[in-house]
């Protein structure tokens, strides 16, 4: 199916289109604006309403276009309206229906704005949605973490540094540990939503228009905290606004990294400390005694997704002020970036709520040796300097066979340790960022 002309928001008499170049100039932005479109649609209606208020529209001919958005807005969820090659983009094809639908007041919906404003507010749109959507599910972790470091506080495990085992350590110091990532993951997610939460609708192609636009209207109607001011500020911020976005969404898929890799060496049979619910498991083709953890291992791979994404961004944005159309380019990889990744980030809750521990086994783990620092810091309560008393205990660690991890984890009462987790002051962070319920 071949693209129409009316469906080229920029085509003159006197330009010649040649299907090639169009094909490469549009890429798969049609595609990539189906996650958009409702944002898109949204901006449309509020800018349509906004050109009322400052008498270039009709009162009535606003709410025949407002009419016909939400009937587009419609048909769209119903499946009824597709975006596809005949449309150059997701403006196009809003534009090309209110004129089908409505005529010449149809054409009147682009008056003082450029495609350029309409893309960046429906990015910040979508951003401001997904991060929403990430910090909920972020909170989520942080609950069950929090829920579950309260229930198995005082289970006793090996702490390890460099993979070798440390100190008695506890479940609970684990899990509040990752609870507390998640809480801070969180609070940055809520930072970056709200630092992006500004309007550019309305400063067109970077340049304002001759018009009195009321773009303060149209920030509030669309639930913008605040104005992007200088319309070259508007223009500058697009991809950064994105590459801030993706940090927040990295920092909570690399928490997700290192969970799982501690859930993947925990549920190998060498450590045998934990058992992934089914639902997360495969079998193997060939073996068939396998019983895989793929889904904790493409939990741990989302973050390539998400760094990768970054990489591309950081790759385009090497631009002058102004509008350029690499521009284009930094929308596949934030799609990318919001896409997957959060779909399984809405799983985690779930992973973590049905593992299963084996608390005789961790204790059992619990070696001798691991009571060393213990019993060096209780000869330095006895007046030992640490150094005099580090050297007693690693000359006889054989002395320490009868310490109890019980006791150890009991003992460490320094804020934060295992003897003490303030889990309330963690319930309390995550209490004040925790999103709302919608």
């Amino acid at each position: 199916m071949e693209r129409d002309d009316i469906n080229v928001l920029w085509q003159k008499a006197t330009t010649a289109t040649d299907e090639a170049v169009m094909d490469f100039l549009a890429g798969s932005d049609v595609v990539l604006d189906r996650a958009l479109f409702e944002f898109d649609i949204r901006a449309s209606r509020a800018h349509a309403e906004g050109l009322a208020r400052v008498g270039i529209l009709s009162q009535a001919d606003a709410d025949a276009l407002c009419e016909r958005l939400d009937a587009l807005e419609a048909a769209w969820h119903a499946g009824e309206f597709l975006l596809d090659e005949r449309f150059e983009d997701g403006h196009s094809a809003i534009e090309h229906w209110l004129v089908s639908e409505l005529g010449e007041v149809g054409g009147r919906i682009h008056t003082g704005r450029s495609r350029n404003d309409q893309v960046a507010v429906a990015v910040r749109l979508y951003l401001k949605d997904r991060l929403q959507r990430v910090a909920e599910s972020a909170g989520a972790v942080a609950r069950v973490c929090l829920d579950r470091a309260a229930q198995e506080a005082e289970r006793p495990m090996p702490g390890h540094t460099h993979l070798q085992q440390a100190m008695p350590s506890s479940l609970g110091l684990w899990w509040a540990g990752h609870a507390e990532a998640f809480i801070d993951d969180l609070a940055l997610v809520c930072h970056i939503r709200d630092w992006l939460d500004a309007s550019p609708l309305g400063t067109a192609s970077g340049f304002g228009v001759n018009i009195a636009l009321d773009r303060q209207g149209a920030a509030d109607a669309l639930g913008f905290d605040r104005l992007v001011i200088n319309p070259q500020a508007a223009q500058n911020s697009r991809g950064k606004v994105e590459l801030r976005a993706i940090d927040a969404l990295s920092s909570v898929t690399g928490d997700i990294r290192r969970l799982c890799w501690d859930l993947s060496l925990y549920a190998s049979q060498e450590f045998g400390y934990v058992t992934i619910p089914d639902a997360f498991c495969t079998g193997s083709s060939i073996m068939p005694n396998k019983h895989n953890p793929d889904g904790v291992e493409l939990l741990r791979s989302m973050h390539a997704t998400v760094v990768g994404a970054r990489a591309e961004l950081e790759a385009v944005l090497s631009l002058p002020s102004g509008y350029q159309r690499d521009l284009q380019d930094t929308k596949a990889p934030v799609l990318r970036a919001f896409g997957r990744p959060l779909d399984g980030l809405a799983l985690l809750p779930r992973l973590l709520d049905g593992l299963r521990w084996d608390f005789e086994r961790m204790a059992e783990a619990v070696g001798a040796s691991l009571h060393a620092t213990d019993v060096a810091n209780e000869a330095v309560r006895d007046g030992a300097t640490f150094r005099a008393a580090y050297r007693m205990v690693a000359d006889d660690l054989a002395a320490l066979e009868q310490r109890s991890a019980i006791d150890s984890i009991a003992a460490r009462t320094s804020p934060g340790a295992c003897g003490a987790l303030m889990l309330e002051t963690l319930e309390a962070r995550l209490r004040h960022w925790l999103p709302p319920a919608d």
